[in-house]
């Protein structure tokens, strides 16, 4: 061992990684401080590196080193070595050495720990993986509110992919809901360190709003300053959506109990008004006279039909249930409503399924449902005054092991989407004035709960509607 070798080798011990020369075999011929203390090498006997080396990596820092060494460049690996009865992670580094005072060619090979790096890229992992597969939708902003990071549930739940996101500020999804200084304290809050929370009406990519608590907490460095922001997102569409349904019940009931006391203060005069109209008519025989008590007498038949409308709904049923075929029920309900002269020049489609089994129902009832909803359907399309294609009304029913879903389309008018949520209420129409007394929806609505159904609606301007009643089968 040449001594002057040595005296220059010892320059090592100050570096705080591992430093060794080795043969072109692997034999350790010098070694820093920081080599000794950690591998506890060279207990009398001549040491091989890549014994230290992870056994599952042997052969592949071996075939690396050996291409360092014939090709005169430098090559990195990152493994593990044994030390103490247990494995350090470590970036092995191998620069081939040439010197006139040895015959063997020898490499430089430096082991640097990386174990912490290892243990923070393992919770970054963690946390990364964690962040893809969590149902809460999760975004990361930067200082200027743009965003660098989003999940896939951020993703589904804005309609946006990822690409589409990236760089652009959250207000892509800003319904307009949420007011100026509702954003403004919201900034001002996490600007200053703190988290905030609230409840935002975003907007998805197809310009369905979704409802969401969202959580924004500041991202601070090691400093304590503000690096970024954190967001996540908690779905409160279906919250949403279940407290209107509960709120638009409760009206409805108190709504019927009040139709009762309605029809009946109501019919009362009524029917003494058309007692005296009848006696008008028969002791009148000036035509002005007559042709304006028609007139009156139109009217209190209107009139006479809401207050039936309000009796069917807020009297309690006398019927009871019965087996019903559903299927057959719509074919009835269609054949009524095609014998009417508004409907001549619309076609109607069925497709029933005929797995569907028997239902518990009061078939006059549910079959004026669907009469009600293909009435307006055929009014829908007459209103839109447009003949350049077929105009046409689409019946289906599917089953699922718990419901039946019977969803009845047409091609018409559409209704406007701030005027989706009133359809189900009394006494409103989307029909021009004079055409509809708004109690129809409102009496089927009444109907399909009764028989602890749903109905919905859904609808686009100058498209069509479509109906979708679910029954349970038990």
């Amino acid at each position: 061992m040449n001594k002057n070798i040595t005296l220059d080798f010892s320059l090592f011990d100050g570096f705080p990684d591992m430093c060794f020369l080795i043969n072109d075999k692997g034999d350790i011929r010098f070694y820093n401080k920081a080599s000794s203390e950690k591998l506890e090498i060279l207990n009398g006997k001549t040491d091989i590196l890549f014994d230290y080396v992870e056994l599952c990596d042997r052969n592949e820092t071996q075939n690396l080193f050996n291409k360092s060494l014939n090709l005169g460049k430098p090559e990195e690996i990152e493994t593990r070595l044994f030390f103490k009865k247990n494995f350090i992670n470590v970036k092995l580094s191998f620069v081939p050495f040439k010197s006139q005072e040895f015959k063997e060619r020898l490499t430089l090979v430096t082991a640097r720990d990386i174990s912490e790096e290892k243990k923070k890229e393992m919770d970054l992992i963690r946390f990364f993986n964690v962040a893809e597969n969590t149902v809460n939708p999760l975004q990361i902003t930067d200082l200027n509110g743009k965003m660098i990071y989003v999940n896939k549930a951020f993703e589904t739940a804005s309609g946006y992919s990822k690409d589409e996101l990236i760089g652009r500020n959250p207000s892509i999804l800003a319904s307009g809901k949420n007011s100026a200084k509702f954003w403004d304290k919201m900034w001002d809050t996490v600007s200053s360190g703190k988290v905030w929370v609230g409840e935002v009406e975003n907007l998805k990519k197809d310009g369905e709003p979704f409802f969401t608590q969202l959580l924004v907490s500041p991202i601070l460095d090691k400093d304590g300053k503000v690096s970024g922001y954190f967001g996540i997102h908690r779905d409160l569409t279906e919250k949403r959506t279940l407290e209107r349904q509960l709120i638009h019940t409760q009206k409805m009931e108190s709504i019927g109990t009040l139709a009762a006391g309605i029809a009946h203060e109501v019919g009362n005069p009524l029917a003494s008004i058309s007692a005296l109209v009848q006696v008008a008519q028969r002791i009148s025989t000036d035509p002005f006279v007559n042709e304006k008590l028609d007139l009156v007498k139109s009217q209190i038949t209107r009139i006479s039909k809401i207050i039936r409308d309000l009796v069917d709904f807020s009297r309690p049923s006398n019927y009871e249930l019965e087996l019903t075929d559903i299927n057959l029920v719509i074919k009835e309900a269609v054949e009524i409503t095609k014998v009417g002269t508004k409907a001549q020049n619309i076609i109607f489609e069925t497709n029933l399924s005929p797995n569907i089994p028997l239902l518990p129902l009061i078939s006059d009832q549910i079959q004026q449902v669907f009469v009600n909803i293909l009435l307006n359907s055929v009014d829908a399309i007459i209103e839109k005054k447009r003949n350049s294609k077929i105009e046409k009304i689409s019946v289906k029913s599917e089953s699922t092991d718990n419901e039946v879903t019977l969803t009845f389309s047409d091609t018409g008018i559409g209704i406007k989407e701030d005027k989706l949520n009133k359809v189900f209420e009394p006494f409103f129409t989307s029909k021009t004035e004079g055409k509809g007394t708004g109690l129809g929806l409102w009496v089927s609505y009444g109907i399909v709960k009764s028989f602890q159904g749903d109905i919905k609606i859904k609808s686009k301007l100058n498209e069509g509607t479509s109906f979708i009643i679910k029954l349970p089968i038990n």
